[in-house]
């Protein structure tokens, strides 16, 4: 065994095989798996081996489909043999909703590559004659799906990473992971120590043992998952062709053929049960647990009137086994928080499927520094420990028995709120908030006045007519809104603005009171992160970023302090309160509470002065995300409630109304403002963001600056682009396919209603062909075809001379 590696993947699954797999592929071959049993030994080897593509997240649809083409190709690349069927698999639409979600879903895999055709009942029944579908609207059928035998596949990834120079441990445990002094790690395990560059953490249901070493709290649980193989059945055997995997939301489960029987999975509606809370013995390994049939009636009940010959079908065996879940079903895939070179690869609840391109992703993180696709939604740091316990038990659980409930647009279920909520979070539900949740926090989405709440859909809801009366409080008379969940930081000290200016790609502030929009970047000059920068002080600057962004910015502050760097970062994201005034009556509520000088000289757009307001100590930062006249009021959190009732007083005779964040999303698209994870991501430079303002390439060397050059003198790959969408009863949302003729050419990044302009907005990015203002395409919305037409400039204000008053 080797003593040093360059990386060492704990845990011998799917996806810990995956990451070996990844990594000797993409050139790293220094590299070693640990694994305490044998291969496939935790949740792999149990697995009913589904392999679908049908998915809504686009980012997550390429991860599926990089697993359907490694499983294909193995064999010939290895000669191991994966068990590979290519059945395809139909899933059914039985509401009007679901038939919404599939057509939305099926852009998302236009996009992505992986065949996808939407199909009647009669077609169903043609690839399916011994299922009922009476009730069914639509099915989705995708023609490249199919299913794999867990071990061969994974033994398949093994076998070419060893090829590749990759080397592998069994039957030794790993006992302890040791950070050293020079940053490399020391992995112990039963038959002697490992030196690495890099720990790769891929131990499934142990990951919370293993994540303990190193004072981790991973948010996820194991669920007991249950499947039956009933024994033969002649009809099936008549059939001569294996069927496509049927995924049955109203059974809530899967069922496909295996040899000439069914493998029958049901996911629990109610009563799912979590496994190994207390912790996982060593011990556990090729093991199962007990089975509990009687949780499975309701289901198998309605897979009987789905498929009446399961009915006379015996029972060949059950299978029950643990497989992890997280609180939102994406895996956890990159940096552990506040670690350095220690890696997550872990908590999937289809590893099969998603070990391949969980595999590529990370190694492209890892040895690039950023994945050729967006990493937003797996990062591990979008939970904190906030989200140990209860929180990450109920949300899991609801998610495990909600796997074949279609998640609608601003449905935010209530399973483990709150947690993190501000001081006036009860007067504003008073006052009909319905609330989003934002990496823990709870902050209003729009305010429900009838009582009736929030009926979601992929159309325009029930929020949309006081959602528009909200963006008319805020563009003629002021508003009010609760952003406190933002990430929120203090840097000081005499290197402080050396360190900024070197990580950002815009530069800071020179006078004191000064902010900047600034934006860090990737090495290859990708965008990594956005913040607003207020310099406080010669050495004191306040950093802000999205909340989700909390970890992540932390991180990209702190591990970019150099050594010798006189720099002190302090996360006060929980500390300061955040209330956001903005409308054209702005001026005059806050100068009813305030003796300080508010008027543009004393007080100019982009800058920040320490003032009080009605007693209570506040910085207070003239800027405004609306796009209105407009002050962020930061404030100790414990004066929140105060502050709050004397801004509502005040207001009232301007005509004050509380907003959300539905408003505020409404209001910077009629801004043509973007936004962190949707249109600035690592997939994209700040040239091809149209952002190159924000980028002083005068500036001395920062991260990126070099591949931002070159971007700049390559030409943009892809260009955003700022359009009206001729839309009717639903706007885009982001990842929708954007074509002309009979092609795509670009993905909607995100849209929405302007109430003031009254249109519907959305950006996208497109080939630079069709980026000129005025040219028209079409948007693939909901299944039908809307004309684009690309703006020259922001429908609402260009010159922003409204937040300059």
């Amino acid at each position: 065994m080797k003593s040093q590696a360059r990386v060492v993947v704990i845990g011998g699954g799917a996806m810990g095989v995956g990451a070996l797999y990844g990594l000797a592929k993409a050139g790293w071959s220094d590299v070693v798996l640990v694994e305490k049993g044998e291969l496939t030994s935790g949740s792999t080897w149990h697995a009913a081996g589904l392999v679908p593509s049908f998915i809504g997240s686009l980012n997550m649809a390429k991860i599926h489909r990089y697993g359907i083409e490694t499983y294909k190709s193995l064999e010939a690349e290895t000669g191991q043999h994966t068990g590979w069927h290519g059945c395809g698999a139909i899933r059914l639409a039985v509401t009007r909703d679901e038939v919404d979600w599939f057509h939305y879903v099926k852009g998302v895999l236009d996009l992505a590559g992986a065949e996808c055709h939407l199909i009647g009942p009669n077609e169903i029944r043609r690839l399916h004659p011994l299922i009922e579908v009476d009730d069914v609207l639509l099915g989705a059928y995708t023609t490249g799906d199919g299913h794999t035998d867990p071990a061969s596949s994974t033994q398949a990834m093994a076998a070419a990473a060893r090829q590749m120079g990759a080397e592998i441990y069994r039957f030794n445990r790993v006992t302890d992971t040791v950070q050293q002094a020079n940053g490399e790690w020391r992995v112990v395990t039963e038959k002697g120590d490992i030196t690495a560059e890099h720990v790769v953490n891929a131990t499934g249901c142990f990951g919370h043992r293993t994540a303990a070493w190193v004072g981790l709290k991973l948010p996820y649980v194991s669920m007991i998952h249950q499947y039956l193989v009933t024994e033969a059945i002649d009809e099936i055997a008549a059939l001569g062709e294996e069927f496509p995997v049927i995924r049955d939301p109203r059974a809530s489960c899967y069922f496909r053929q295996e040899k000439q029987g069914l493998v029958i999975g049901p996911y629990e509606t109610s009563g799912a049960q979590a496994w190994g809370l207390d912790g996982v013995d060593w011990s556990f390994d090729m093991d199962l647990l007990p089975p509990d049939i009687d949780r499975l009636e309701p289901h198998l009940e309605r897979v009987m009137e789905r498929m009446p010959v399961f009915g006379k079908a015996g029972i060949s065996r059950i299978v029950s086994g643990p497989i992890t879940h997280t609180p939102d079903g994406n895996f956890l895939l990159g940096p552990a928080p506040g670690l350095r070179n220690y890696w997550l690869c872990c908590g999937a609840s289809i590893g099969v499927c998603q070990g391949p391109g969980a595999g590529k992703v990370l190694a492209e993180w890892m040895i690039h520094g950023q994945s050729e696709w967006n990493v937003r939604e797996f990062d591990p740091r979008r939970y904190g420990d906030w989200a140990a316990g209860g929180y990450t038990l109920e949300k899991s659980i609801d998610e495990y028995q909600l796997m074949y409930a279609i998640h609608l647009p601003g449905e935010f279920r209530d399973a483990g709120r709150p947690v993190k909520t501000t001081p006036i979070y009860r007067k504003l539900k008073d006052q009909g908030a319905v609330y989003a949740e934002a990496f823990g926090w709870e902050r209003p989405k729009w305010f429900d006045t009838s009582g009736e709440g929030e009926t979601y859909s992929f159309r325009r809801s029930n929020s949309f007519g006081p959602v528009a009366g909200e963006c008319r409080a805020v563009r003629t008379r002021v508003g009010l809104l609760d952003l406190s969940s933002f990430a929120k930081f203090d840097v000081v000290g005499p290197d402080a603005e050396a360190m900024l200016n070197r990580l950002c790609a815009n530069r800071m502030a020179k006078r004191q009171g000064g902010i900047a929009l600034t934006h860090m970047l990737t090495d290859d000059g990708m965008i990594e992160s956005e913040m607003t920068i207020t310099r406080l002080a010669a050495d004191h600057y306040y950093v802000l970023s999205g909340a989700v962004a909390e970890l992540h910015d932390l991180d990209m502050l702190t591990q970019g302090r150099r050594d010798g760097e006189d720099v002190t970062i302090t996360n006060v994201s929980d500390d300061y309160g955040m209330l956001v005034l903005t409308g054209p009556r702005a001026r005059d509520v806050l100068a009813g509470l305030t003796d300080a000088d508010l008027g543009n000289q004393a007080f100019p757009w982009l800058t920040a002065r320490e003032i009080t307001v009605a007693g209570v100590p506040t910085q207070a930062l003239r800027m405004s995300y609306a796009g209105e006249l407009g002050w962020e009021l930061h404030h100790p959190m414990a004066s929140m409630a105060g502050l709050y009732d004397a801004l509502m007083a005040a207001g009232e005779e301007f005509g004050i109304a509380n907003f959300g964040v539905y408003a505020l999303n409404s209001l910077r698209l009629e801004k043509g403002y973007r936004g962190w994870g949707a249109e600035l991501t690592n997939e994209i430079t700040m040239t091809e963001a149209d952002m190159e303002r924000f980028l002083k390439l005068d500036k001395d060397d920062f991260i990126g600056r070099r591949a931002a050059l070159k971007s700049k003198a390559d030409g943009p790959r892809s260009t955003l682009v700022y359009m009206v969408v001729d839309a009717d009863d639903s706007d885009c949302a982001g990842n929708e396919p954007v074509i002309a003729g009979d092609r795509v050419i670009g993905v909607t990044t995100s849209g929405g209603y302007g109430h003031a302009v009254a249109k519907s907005i959305a950006f996208a990015y497109v080939e630079p062909s069709f980026s000129t203002p005025g040219t028209s395409f079409e948007v693939r919305l909901l299944g039908r075809s809307y004309k684009a037409t690309v703006m020259a400039e922001p429908l609402y204000d260009p010159l922003n001379e409204r937040m300059r008053v």
